[in-house]
């Protein structure tokens, strides 16, 4: 038989869960320290029991990382407050003095005796008014950016449902550290998927844009009603594309301005023809239009009520109406001035029977007579 064996020394063991907590490579780290305590002598100081290991070894027994790789391992270990650190850093040091940042009595008998069978603490039922300890409520901000707040939140419904149960444990606050991951990894996957479309890239009808979208587009003026009748339509177009884009709220925010745009141009320059309203009035732009034509208001206003009348009893539609009255008052204005120079009709001659006048005329004639454009 051959000397040599595929797994040649003692396996690493890690915690997946403190992986996850933790990182990887803090995981290994940890309990790898973790470990020596069951075969060194430590010192009880400040209520710690405190380790001094030689960095040779360290690199000795986890030959894949180099002096800089523990440095940095450690100290990371250190900020997020799971190890206390008394030596120099590593990359000047020749020791590592630390101590596992839990009391010396919920240690093992070990860190303080040197004995090896290590003295566990009995599983008890969760008190009634039990709490999580402030070390791991920094250690889920720290790690997991989970507030405070709301792991506090869940604390009524973890002692309930727990006691409840009636069962007994060795570490109620790691269970509360699994009980509050949990629902906090829910509820950003609840968010995500109502801010964001799912994983494939498709929308479904239960997308709704971001209150942040809402907000911005209520600013805008735009109508809510108008936006929520928007949805659907902005749903089908980007699943018939097949994907949606990563910045649908900003797509949808961009879709709703151009939208709304088109709705008030089409609201006030309609291309469809129709009929005038009985109480019509011209826009402001035509009043501007015909100021420019030397051409007084108060001659346009006086004609305005026997142009509605006679295009309503004529019950034509037109597609714009401010352009037709545009016409009807300068050919009005230039039909007056020539009367009063000549005292002739625009034909060059009096009419039979007519005064010149335009009050003398009817109205369809003056619509009908297109002799002022010859």
């Amino acid at each position: 038989m051959s000397d040599f064996s595929l797994i040649p020394e003692r396996q690493l063991v890690f915690s997946p869960m403190l992986a996850a907590t933790l990182g990887l490579e803090e995981a290994i780290l940890l309990q790898h320290l973790h470990h020596l305590f069951e075969h060194h002598e430590a010192e009880c100081r400040r209520g710690y029991a405190w380790l001094s290991v030689e960095r040779a070894y360290l690199l000795q027994t986890l030959p894949f990382w180099r002096t800089e790789d523990l440095h940095r391992v450690s100290r990371r270990l250190a900020d997020q407050g799971v190890l206390l650190i008394e030596s120099p850093p590593l990359l000047s040091s020749q020791h590592l003095v630390f101590a596992l940042n839990e009391p010396v009595q919920q240690q093992q008998a070990s860190t303080v005796t040197g004995a090896h069978e290590p003295t566990r603490r009995s599983a008890t039922r969760l008190p009634l008014h039990w709490s999580p300890s402030d070390d791991l409520l920094q250690l889920l901000s720290l790690n997991h950016n989970i507030p405070s707040q709301f792991a506090l939140e869940q604390l009524e419904d973890f002692v309930f449902y727990w006691r409840e149960r009636g069962e007994t444990s060795h570490a109620w606050d790691n269970k509360f550290r699994q009980h509050v991951l949990s629902l906090w990894r829910r509820r950003q996957q609840s968010e995500a998927e109502t801010i964001h479309p799912p994983a494939d890239g498709r929308l479904d009808g239960r997308w709704r844009p971001s209150e942040d979208a809402l907000e911005i587009m209520d600013r805008a003026g735009v109508a809510r009603s108008f936006v929520e009748e928007a949805i659907p339509e902005f749903i089908l177009y980007w699943r018939e594309r097949g994907a949606a884009p990563r910045e649908l709220n900003s797509k949808f925010i961009q879709h709703i301005r151009i939208q709304w745009a088109r709705y008030h141009s089409s609201l006030q320059h309609s291309t469809e023809p129709k009929r005038i309203s009985e109480d019509w009035q011209p826009s402001a732009d035509v009043f501007d239009i015909l100021r420019l034509s030397h051409i007084d208001q108060e001659f346009a206003q006086a004609l305005l009520p026997e142009f509605v009348v006679y295009w309503r009893d004529s019950n034509q539609v037109q597609t714009s109406w401010n352009s037709k009255f545009i016409q009807h008052v300068k050919y009005h204005w230039a039909k007056r001035h020539h009367i009063e120079q000549t005292g002739t009709s625009h034909a060059g001659q009096q009419q039979p029977g007519a005064t010149g006048r335009t009050r003398d005329r009817s109205l369809e004639q003056d619509l009908t007579d297109t002799s002022w454009a010859e």
